[in-house]
């Protein structure tokens, strides 16, 4: 009986819920992801209480029953049937659930002569194999070397560049020309993936405090800093990324962490709010998911850049798919075998909405105010707006998040 009832809970999946509406069924399917269930009862999420969140892509019922019946006269005694939903929702969750298809490719609805796939060679017709054919030597003859020589020039030229910066004296100038050298060197490297890029709202653009934006892969930073300068916050690397950014430190102030820096959470928050609190300072570009996404969904906003204060500007990123797939899935792919990737594609198509400035209410939470950020961009990239955390790719289902749901379950059974 014990693995019996237990079987639902061994995934972390829970809460009730009615049908999606069709809004949402239509921007998943839009999305390219290929559902292989409907649920239509219940879905397991990592905390009860979040049943009842509101504005979320779940959209729950709460109970009909008149308010004045109390919460004693729910109570009732087991019954061998109640386990029956949860061991559908645990089966659906084993079968596909809302996380693990977020990190991987994004399905797409017809073939685009480009995607990779573990499949063998399969023939469909010779016209479609002569275009393919003309499309890849197109790609890998003329595309690519042009492509990996702008790269080379453009990382070249954002070295020298930013080291020549580096030399003016701090004041209004050097911001000035920080600004307009940062944006041409960050053209010229998106030259390298022929990027296609269209910003919407640009009255909107941020210009001090902090900029939020969702995570599909680190060409969100070029895609972003082509329009605009920035400040960026993360993790120290080496390789191609170190040479990056130290060619960006040179000329801007940029927060870069040593690994045993990053979890010492205290730190990363004053010298955030030294940063924010500089109104010379160029907004600081912060990626709140804190791992790359597939540019379906966005997950669970970390709270840190909210408790900071100040003004949030909310960023959309869409990438179409159809034209190269953008994101980055770090478990498979090293950074140069991600550039080939990109620059072996026909293009990266994207559009980019800078989203009205937002403020922490007041008796609002970080949590809360993470999450009505979230919500928002999630609504204006068509991307489905999802509660779980990003780091699941990384790490098991916390033990607490299936106790919870056991004592949720277990209030509402009488005890003798």
């Amino acid at each position: 009986f014990n693995a019996f009832f237990t079987l639902p809970f061994c995934w972390p999946t829970v809460i009730v819920k009615k049908a999606l509406n069709p809004a949402v069924e239509n921007l998943k399917f839009e999305n390219g992801q290929a559902t292989l269930i409907s649920r239509e009862d219940l879905i397991l999420a990592p905390d009860p209480e979040l049943n009842y969140v509101g504005n979320n892509n779940l959209e729950v019922i709460r109970s009909t029953l008149p308010r004045s019946r109390s919460y004693e006269t729910l109570r009732r005694d087991f019954k061998l049937a109640d386990c029956l939903d949860f061991i559908k929702a645990g089966v659906e969750a084993i079968i596909e659930d809302q996380v693990t298809s977020r990190f991987e490719a994004e399905e797409l609805k017809s073939w685009n002569l480009l995607t990779r796939t573990n499949r063998s060679y399969e023939f469909i017709s010779w016209r479609l194999t002569f275009i393919w054919f003309i499309g890849f030597i197109v790609r890998y003859c003329f595309l690519l070397p042009v492509r990996v020589f702008i790269c080379f020039f453009g990382v070249l030229w954002l070295t020298i560049c930013t080291a020549v910066v580096g030399y003016v004296p701090e004041g209004r100038f050097k911001r000035w020309l920080n600004f307009h050298v940062s944006i041409l060197c960050f053209e010229v490297l998106s030259s390298a993936i022929s990027s296609v890029i269209t910003y919407h709202n640009v009255e909107n653009r941020p210009k001090n405090g902090i900029c939020v934006a969702n995570h599909t892969s680190p060409i969100d930073v070029l895609v972003l800093m082509c329009d605009n300068c920035y400040s960026l916050i993360g993790q120290s690397h080496g390789g191609f990324l170190g040479v990056l950014q130290r060619a960006l430190a040179r000329a801007s102030p940029h927060i870069w962490f040593e690994r045993g820096e990053v979890k010492d959470r205290e730190a990363v928050a004053h010298r955030l709010r030294q940063h924010v609190s500089d109104p010379n300072n160029p907004p600081i570009l912060i990626f709140p998911e804190g791992t790359c996404i597939n540019n379906t969904s966005v997950m669970q906003f970390k709270k840190g850049s909210f408790e900071v204060g100040g003004v949030i500007y909310p960023v959309a990123i869409k990438y179409d798919p159809r034209f190269g797939d953008a994101f980055w899935n770090s478990s498979r792919s090293s950074m140069i075998h991600y550039l080939y990737l990109m620059m072996s594609s026909w293009a990266i198509v994207c559009d980019v909405w800078y989203l009205p400035p937002m403020y922490q209410e007041k008796d609002e939470t970080a949590i809360d105010f993470a999450n009505r950020v979230k919500a928002v961009i999630a609504r204006q990239g068509g991307l489905v707006d999802l509660m779980w955390d990003g780091q699941l790719k990384r790490m098991k289902p916390k033990k607490e998040w299936r106790e919870k749901q056991q004592e949720e379950y277990s209030k509402r059974l009488k005890v003798e």
